[in-house]
């Protein structure tokens, strides 16, 4: 059958994006076709769209949607005709009408969450997740710092992180972010533009630092994370949005009290279906409980992905973004 689909033939910036009429064969062995109802945007698809994480060409983007099953392949148990899903994972062809997607990495949507809130945070919840969970475990009373706090990611993660019991102090660029952020989750506001954010955070936390810094910027926010940081604490570099973080000497984590770092990776911690429903459902039951209240900051024609893309690089997004198909 035909469907249409973002293409990109090269590199770039956000030009590069093309609406294409594209051949979808039938699921194979193993899938199952989703007709997708709204589909999340995320900052790893820029990393996709200009190759800091490569891949051959040409290819789609996205990693993340959610739709109605429309067919499965023969044997395939885990989903049904009908069912609504959700998935994120590669290859990245989420930007598109209809594809096929493994059956065993699709979740059931809840009856009581929205397929644009399934699509805006499957990722950025599971991100959160693992942020908390395993890659520091967040424990009551802890201090931790969280970049990009009105963000997707970080408005998740903030109201989590409170709910888990820490002292979230969130960095955002802007007066209105602050105001969500504060909203969100976050008890204290560094602003990006502070001239000194380590010496902000050590009042904050009695100069003692905090235990944790989520850290999503990168090469430009590296060191200074590593200074926000009490003894022993862990630094999770989970993102490069400045660009990748430079080499190191590990010399500097024992300068600074025996710190850790740490770059994790959603797929290291979802690798069995088991695993991944069990975050969705921990994901889910904080969504349901009204813990974390999912908030959709902006929603684009796919068409329009380019603008989405410009939006997203500018800082002008706040909360989740969905693209409509």
């Amino acid at each position: 059958m035909k469907t249409s689909a973002i293409r990109i033939h090269k590199y770039g910036g956000p030009d590069v994006m093309h609406w294409e009429e594209i051949d979808l064969p039938g699921p194979a062995a193993g899938e199952a076709r989703i007709r997708h109802t709204a589909i999340g945007l995320n900052f790893v698809d820029v990393y996709h769209r200009i190759g800091l994480y490569p891949t051959s060409l040409p290819c789609g983007l996205g990693s993340e949607a959610a739709g109605v099953v429309e067919a499965v392949a023969p044997g395939v148990t885990e989903v049904a005709v009908g069912d609504r899903v959700v998935y994120t994972g590669r290859p990245n062809d989420a930007y598109a009408e209809r594809r096929n997607f493994k059956a065993a990495e699709l979740v059931p949507i809840p009856d009581g969450v929205s397929d644009a809130v399934a699509a805006a945070t499957l990722l950025k919840g599971l991100t959160a997740w693992y942020l908390l969970h395993h890659s520091y475990r967040v424990q009551p009373g802890d201090p931790i710092l969280l970049y990009a706090a009105a963000g997707g990611v970080g408005s998740i993660a903030s109201q989590w992180a409170r709910q888990l019991g820490a002292t979230v102090i969130g960095i955002v660029s802007t007066a209105e972010k602050s105001r969500l952020a504060m909203a969100q989750g976050c008890h204290h506001i560094v602003m990006a533009d502070d001239p000194d954010i380590a010496a902000s955070v050590k009042r904050l936390t009695n100069g003692q630092g905090v235990a944790a810094v989520y850290d999503s910027v990168g090469r430009d926010s590296f060191m200074t994370s590593l200074d926000c940081l009490r003894p022993h604490g862990t630094l999770v570099s989970f993102g490069n949005s400045s660009g990748a973080v430079e080499p190191f000497a590990p010399s500097l984590l024992a300068a600074r009290g025996s710190l850790y770092v740490t770059r994790p990776t959603l797929a290291h911690f979802v690798d069995t279906r088991e695993k991944l429903l069990g975050a969705a459902k921990a994901l889910y039951d904080v969504i349901e409980s009204g813990a974390v209240t999912i908030r959709i900051g902006q929603q684009y024609a796919l068409q329009d992905v380019a603008q989405a893309h410009r939006d997203l690089e500018a800082r002008k997004t706040t909360g989740s973004t969905i693209l409509i198909p």
